[in-house]
């Protein structure tokens, strides 16, 4: 019962963090669940599965409320994701469970370059329309609270980023995490969304691309209620707390909460995949 209470709280703060730069849950209960409590990894990304469905549901919705969600990115880019997420799911039961710890680590550690070469800018500057861009009409508004103004915004390279989601669909299915650093990377570094649009939109995002390979986990029994249940319980309170944070806290603040989460998860899982973490 003292576990369960402990993977609850832990879930909270990592279902906060989660929200805040749109990266799931999953990002800090895989590392939590494998090395603090030293679940098998297979169970670990089944629960995260489920804790990335309750952070989208428990902060997606704050976000579209408070206008901060591009929708039209979103659910185009959306077809990409959840068609890579299937075909992650598949391809997970064919690999080491090691080998999936090294792959989480190594992913997130290549995902932070982009993040950091961009730490001072606040807003992208000089982006215009692509053409695809322009015909589905993906730029926006949102009203920014820590700037006290409505910030608009235009996206541009939209088919490399329409790419690169395929890419993070298949890690999310791969890895359990909802891939939320590729999409905020894809959108922030390569479509030039602002930091904020980008971490909200990819909070929508995330909860489709885990459900739809949510059911193979399940048939394969490696989704365990009682894990399952407090994670999600905690991410889905985290999240909530989190949406209240977002709207009132500056881009730049935004990655600076992002970079030490991801790398010392990052380093956590590599180090625990090869057998040498310190749990």
């Amino acid at each position: 019962m003292l576990i369960v209470v402990c993977i609850f709280l832990g879930s909270i703060g990592a279902g906060m963090l989660g929200s805040l730069v749109g990266l799931g849950g999953g990002i800090l209960i895989v590392p939590l669940l494998t090395i603090v409590f030293r679940l098998p990894i297979d169970f670990a990304i089944g629960a995260s599965i489920i804790s990335v469905i309750a952070t989208s549901s428990g902060a997606a919705a704050a976000y579209v409320r408070d206008h901060l969600t591009n929708l039209r990115v979103g659910m185009f880019l959306e077809l990409a994701t959840t068609i890579g997420a299937v075909s992650g799911a598949f391809l997970a039961g064919l690999l080491a469970p090691g080998l999936l710890g090294v792959i989480f680590g190594i992913i997130l550690l290549i995902s932070i370059a982009p993040v950091v070469v961009k730490l001072g800018e606040d807003l992208p500057h000089g982006v215009k329309n692509d053409r695809l861009a322009s015909w589905l009409r993906l730029n926006g508004a949102y009203p920014d609270r820590h700037a006290r103004t409505v910030v608009t915004y235009e996206v541009t390279r939209t088919p490399w980023g329409l790419a690169l989601m395929y890419v993070a669909g298949l890690i999310s299915g791969l890895l359990g995490i909802g891939s939320g650093t590729f999409k905020v990377v894809a959108m922030d570094t390569i479509m030039r969304l602002p930091v904020k649009v980008s971490s909200t939109t990819s909070n929508l995002m995330i909860g489709v691309t885990a459900a739809a390979s949510a059911g193979i986990y399940f048939s394969r029994g490696e989704i365990l209620p009682l894990v399952a249940a407090p994670v999600a319980l905690g991410i889905l309170l985290g999240a909530f707390f989190g949406a209240r944070l977002l709207p009132g806290m500056s881009n730049k603040a935004l990655r600076l909460i992002f970079i030490p989460v991801i790398v010392l998860s990052a380093l956590e899982m590599v180090l625990h995949g090869l057998g040498i973490g310190p749990f």
